[in-house]
Protein backbone atom coordinates (compact mmCIF):
# COMPACT_ATOMS: atom_id res chain seq x y z
CA UNK A 1 0.00 0.00 0.00
CA UNK A 2 1.45 3.29 -1.06
CA UNK A 3 0.99 6.33 0.70
CA UNK A 4 -0.25 9.46 -0.39
CA UNK A 5 0.88 12.25 -1.43
CA UNK A 6 0.24 15.06 0.21
CA UNK A 7 0.69 18.55 -0.36
CA UNK A 8 0.93 21.23 2.37
CA UNK A 9 0.12 24.97 0.98
CA UNK A 10 -1.02 28.43 2.50
CA UNK A 11 -4.29 27.32 3.03
CA UNK A 12 -3.68 24.87 5.24
CA UNK A 13 -2.19 27.08 7.69
CA UNK A 14 -3.76 30.18 7.18
CA UNK A 15 -7.17 29.75 5.73
CA UNK A 16 -8.56 26.17 7.15
CA UNK A 17 -7.58 26.27 10.61
CA UNK A 18 -8.75 29.58 11.50
CA UNK A 19 -12.26 28.79 9.49
CA UNK A 20 -12.45 25.81 11.49
CA UNK A 21 -11.82 28.00 14.92
CA UNK A 22 -14.56 30.12 13.61
CA UNK A 23 -17.25 27.97 12.84
CA UNK A 24 -16.21 25.76 16.19
CA UNK A 25 -17.01 28.95 18.15
CA UNK A 26 -20.16 29.74 15.98
CA UNK A 27 -21.26 26.86 16.14
CA UNK A 28 -20.64 26.29 20.40
CA UNK A 29 -22.90 29.74 20.98
CA UNK A 30 -25.69 28.74 18.26
CA UNK A 31 -26.55 25.38 19.63
CA UNK A 32 -25.30 25.70 23.87
CA UNK A 33 -22.46 22.42 23.01
CA UNK A 34 -20.91 21.55 26.25
CA UNK A 35 -17.51 22.28 26.35
CA UNK A 36 -16.62 17.90 26.60
CA UNK A 37 -17.41 17.86 22.58
CA UNK A 38 -15.24 21.21 21.30
CA UNK A 39 -12.95 19.18 20.22
CA UNK A 40 -14.71 16.13 17.95
CA UNK A 41 -17.08 18.87 16.56
CA UNK A 42 -13.52 20.54 15.49
CA UNK A 43 -12.51 17.00 14.23
CA UNK A 44 -15.96 16.78 12.19
CA UNK A 45 -15.61 20.26 10.61
CA UNK A 46 -11.77 19.66 9.96
CA UNK A 47 -12.53 16.50 8.32
CA UNK A 48 -15.33 17.73 6.13
CA UNK A 49 -13.30 20.84 4.97
CA UNK A 50 -10.50 18.68 3.91
CA UNK A 51 -12.61 15.76 2.42
CA UNK A 52 -14.92 17.66 0.00
CA UNK A 53 -12.64 21.12 -0.42
CA UNK A 54 -9.00 21.09 0.18
CA UNK A 55 -8.36 17.45 -0.30
CA UNK A 56 -11.58 16.50 -2.57
CA UNK A 57 -9.79 14.18 -5.43
CA UNK A 58 -7.56 12.27 -2.67
CA UNK A 59 -9.80 10.49 0.13
CA UNK A 60 -7.51 9.05 2.47
CA UNK A 61 -5.11 12.19 1.98
CA UNK A 62 -8.25 14.32 2.64
CA UNK A 63 -8.89 12.43 6.30
CA UNK A 64 -5.17 12.46 6.90
CA UNK A 65 -5.03 16.28 6.86
CA UNK A 66 -8.42 16.72 7.96
CA UNK A 67 -7.83 14.98 11.26
CA UNK A 68 -4.72 18.15 11.79
CA UNK A 69 -7.18 20.54 10.78
CA UNK A 70 -9.37 19.92 13.31
CA UNK A 71 -6.71 18.95 16.04
CA UNK A 72 -4.53 22.42 15.10
CA UNK A 73 -7.61 24.46 15.69
CA UNK A 74 -8.45 23.09 18.90
CA UNK A 75 -4.57 23.61 19.84
CA UNK A 76 -4.59 27.07 18.71
CA UNK A 77 -7.77 27.53 20.98
CA UNK A 78 -6.30 26.26 23.79
CA UNK A 79 -2.82 27.77 23.61
CA UNK A 80 -4.68 31.04 22.79
CA UNK A 81 -7.19 31.05 25.39
CA UNK A 82 -4.25 29.79 28.10
CA UNK A 83 -2.19 33.24 26.86
CA UNK A 84 -5.26 35.57 27.18
CA UNK A 85 -6.26 33.96 30.61
CA UNK A 86 -2.38 34.73 31.43
CA UNK A 87 -2.48 38.10 30.46
CA UNK A 88 -5.57 39.18 31.74
CA UNK A 89 -4.41 37.44 35.56
CA UNK A 90 -0.61 38.07 35.85
CA UNK A 91 0.64 36.41 38.95
CA UNK A 92 2.20 39.08 41.51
Amino acid sequence: MNFPIIHTNFWDAVIAIPIIMIITQLFKIIYHTPSKFVPTISLFFGLFISIFISHRHDFFAGIFMGWFYGYAAVGNYAALKCTLISYRNPEK
